[in-house]
């Protein structure tokens, strides 16, 4: 057995002992035959951003077979407000890939993703899902070039209060048990995630946490691998739903509200990006950044405006975006600085010995660890529609890569430390500011709209579809009028608390 698959978590990919991007009818089949499976779930995304669910009982292996092939019907005018219900029909058709077993059923039971598919047998043009992969589709037979992304999910957990080994309010981040209270529960989560085929870096303790009244919030993230764009969104779609379901069985709830209340840390979902090609990173050349990547940042931050329309998607969003905070608000990018919207991780340029300065016993072990290095664009949060805010990034990449004056642009919009530190006052009145409210976001939208449609990408019905969702929270003045009324505000974050 291939070392990679007999490590890897997920129990499909180990029995059939092969990759799940191979995964066929066939293999499944096999699977829920030899495993008992006794029901299918197909799963796929509606317009509030969560799984929604169809469940088979599996009466018999021709039963199965005809699931697997012909997908089911569904009603879209219930799924998509754009949809009519005049014309709702709509087949969901699974993504064999994305088969994995349902770690919350008493019943065994397989989930497998679908896409959105037309009376006519074509791709919903509208679907999110389907806009994704146009976006990647477009940008490969543009610059020959392939997406790469991964999100950093960060959430709280809201529970009753503990009076043991209180943590420092706001400094939360990376804190050990006892003092962080929700280890287990995020390394519970993780290895759900896992087992249903996401690919994880990491997950910690985050910087927020607090007490208000018998009510403790505090905050974790979980990171995942830079994995293919379309791979990225499934991952992260299943992982909101998994933190959720676990959520519900600790008897805790979580929140992926941007806002969770004045004064305190608000929750992200930075997403970090790389351009590939033949397997190799391009963001990178002889140690350094490269043109590519300085060109596809150019892209964020020109789009970066109406990139908000589809990551920043109710008016809590506006209050995690504020100047002196780690989000940003300034239309910039530098390098390890968290204070921009762009933001250079700290990489591994060039070969590099340390584990040999740490353990001596390690001789030569020198590699070279710089396609490690991705460009994480920073303003985004739980809010978003995951499958858009990915398609708009791809976009934006390539935008990025057409544009004529990209490097200038990259060069007059870098800075390289805090944007707020006094050398910069006089750069932060030059650069753009992202917008304050959903209004504003959709206002921007409107002014880019040609380039999220060039090469017939995004529709221009789900682009007016979005403009008109933002434009009705009214909110062009909001931030304003009650950034410092707590009450108001706790009021907004009741009402977005299950967003995303």
């Amino acid at each position: 057995m291939n070392h990679n698959i007999k490590m890897n978590p997920n129990p499909l990919v180990q029995y059939l002992n092969k990759p799940s991007e191979e995964f066929t009818k066939a293999d499944l089949i096999k699977y829920v035959e030899d495993n008992n499976i006794e029901m299918i779930n197909f799963r796929y995304v509606g317009w509030d951003l969560r799984l929604k669910t169809l469940n088979f009982i599996i009466n018999d292996k021709e039963h199965l077979d005809t699931i697997l092939t012909a997908g089911e019907r569904v009603d879209g005018s219930s799924l998509f407000s754009f949809i009519e219900a005049g014309s709702s029909d709509l087949y969901v058709i699974p993504k064999y890939k994305t088969a994995f077993l349902n770690p919350f059923t008493e019943i065994p039971t397989l989930d497998i993703l679908c896409s959105y598919y037309t009376k006519e047998g074509e791709p919903l043009e509208s679907s999110p899902e389907y806009i994704l992969k146009k976006s990647h589709e477009v940008l490969k037979e543009r610059t020959g070039l392939s997406f790469e992304v991964m999100g950093e999910l960060e959430y709280y957990i809201i529970s009753e209060k503990d009076e043991l080994f209180k943590a420092d309010d706001q400094r939360g981040y990376h804190e050990s048990s006892p003092f962080s209270k929700w280890g287990n529960f995020r390394a519970d989560v993780m290895r759900a995630i896992a087992q249903c085929g996401g690919k994880i870096k990491y997950g910690h303790s985050e910087v927020g946490n607090f007490t208000v009244g018998e009510i403790e919030y505090e905050q974790n993230e979980i990171e995942f691998l830079p994995v293919n764009l379309e791979d990225a969104a499934d991952q992260l779609i299943i992982a909101k739903w998994i933190i959720r379901t676990m959520a519900h069985q600790y008897g805790v709830t979580v929140s992926f509200a941007p806002k969770i209340t004045v004064g305190k840390a608000g929750s992200g979902l930075h997403i970090h990006t790389r351009l590939m090609k033949d397997g190799k990173n391009m963001m990178v050349e002889d140690g350094k950044l490269s043109d590519i990547a300085k060109r596809a940042i150019a892209g964020y931050l020109d789009l970066a405006p109406s990139l908000t329309a589809f990551g920043n998607t109710n008016p809590t969003s506006y209050f995690r975006l504020v100047p002196h905070q780690e989000a940003p608000t300034n239309i910039c990018w530098g390098d390890r600085n968290r204070s921009v919207l762009v933001r250079v991780p700290l990489g591994w340029s060039g070969k590099k010995d340390m584990i040999g300065k740490v353990n001596p016993l390690e001789k030569n072990i020198v590699r070279d660890f710089s396609d490690k290095q991705t460009v994480e664009f920073r303003c985004p949060d739980g809010s978003a529609d995951i499958h858009l805010l990915l398609a708009g990034l791809a976009v934006a990449a390539r935008h990025g890569l057409e544009m004529e004056n990209a490097l200038d642009y990259a060069e007059k919009t870098y800075v390289d430390v805090d944007i707020f530190d006094d050398k910069n006052k006089k750069k932060l009145k030059e650069l753009s500011q992202l917008p304050a409210s959903c209004f504003e976001s959709s206002e921007m939208l409107m002014k880019q709209t040609d380039i999220y449609q060039k090469y017939g990408v995004f529709t221009k019905n789900i682009l007016l579809w979005i403009n008109e969702f933002l434009r009705k929270y009214n909110d062009k003045n909001l931030r304003k009028g009650i950034s410092e009324d707590k009450e108001k505000m706790m009021q907004l974050v009741q009402k977005y608390f299950h967003c995303g």
